[in-house]
């Protein structure tokens, strides 16, 4: 299930994020001229993206070189208060100079497949050929989803488009998500996931077996998995010995 990295708590983990995300850009664009990264929609990210939007980050990344893209979106205007466009744009966007043209949102105000056919040509028109996001920052619900890939749905099916349309039948509500193969042909993913309320799915996950959980199925194939944990988090982790974890403290 790749790396597993534990942090003594929520801020710690978000300064990592950051680091990471920094090294990643820096690498990126030394080595493709331009980094192109998927954000997260959810609560935990959100103190990364203020940390990278902070003196201490902003200034050591190449923002005009870098590519904005969204996991997934809720079928909500850009300027809803539910919109991850509209919270990563308060969190990062508007306080970074990330040139306009290079934040790829997902139109959640268009009907969901036309959203999803739209963004599979934005996709390939600024990726390219190979179609790689350079980084995928995912969360992690209770219920074991991750980005709009919800346990039992039909995104969970796709096998060749890199965007699906999905109705989420627990919400009474459409998304629209990157797929699994969009997320595992990636050069790195990192899952962030912090707090007590989800100890039990993250055990399940790490130290289960099959596929019941759609985290379960992200499984780069020749990118890195990095799973970044607070220690509210990791602390129902059982046949790991814990001496075996990759505590870090920042």
């Amino acid at each position: 299930m790749g790396d597993i990295r534990v942090y003594s708590d929520a801020s710690s983990l978000a300064r990592a994020a950051a680091e990471r995300f920094v090294a990643l850009a820096g690498e990126a664009v030394a080595t493709r001229g331009r980094f192109a990264v998927a954000l997260s929609g959810g609560s935990t990210p959100r103190a990364t993206y203020e940390l990278l939007a902070s003196t201490d980050f902003a200034p050591r990344v190449d923002w005009a070189s870098v590519h904005i893209f969204w996991g997934d979106e809720r079928a909500v205007p850009p300027d809803h208060a539910h919109s991850n466009y509209h919270k990563a744009r308060e969190a990062l966007l508007d306080k970074v100079p990330v040139p306009r043209q290079n934040a790829h949102r997902i139109r959640g105000e268009l009907p969901p497949a036309e959203a999803a056919s739209a963004y599979r040509e934005e996709l390939q028109a600024v990726l390219g050929t190979d179609g790689l996001l350079d980084l995928v920052f995912l969360g992690m619900g209770t219920d074991g989803h991750t980005a709009s890939l919800f346990p039992g749905t039909s995104a969970l099916e796709e096998r060749e488009r890199a965007v699906a349309a999905v109705y989420v039948e627990p919400l009474q509500a459409w998304r629209v998500t990157l797929t699994l193969p969009a997320i595992n042909s990636a050069r790195h993913v990192q899952f962030l996931v912090t707090g007590a309320a989800k100890a039990g799915v993250v055990q399940a996950v790490l130290e289960g077996s099959g596929a019941r959980y759609p985290a379960q199925q992200i499984r780069p194939g020749s990118g890195r998995l990095v799973w970044m944990l607070d220690a509210a988090a990791a602390s129902q982790l059982r046949t790991r010995p814990i001496t075996q974890l990759a505590w870090e403290q920042q």
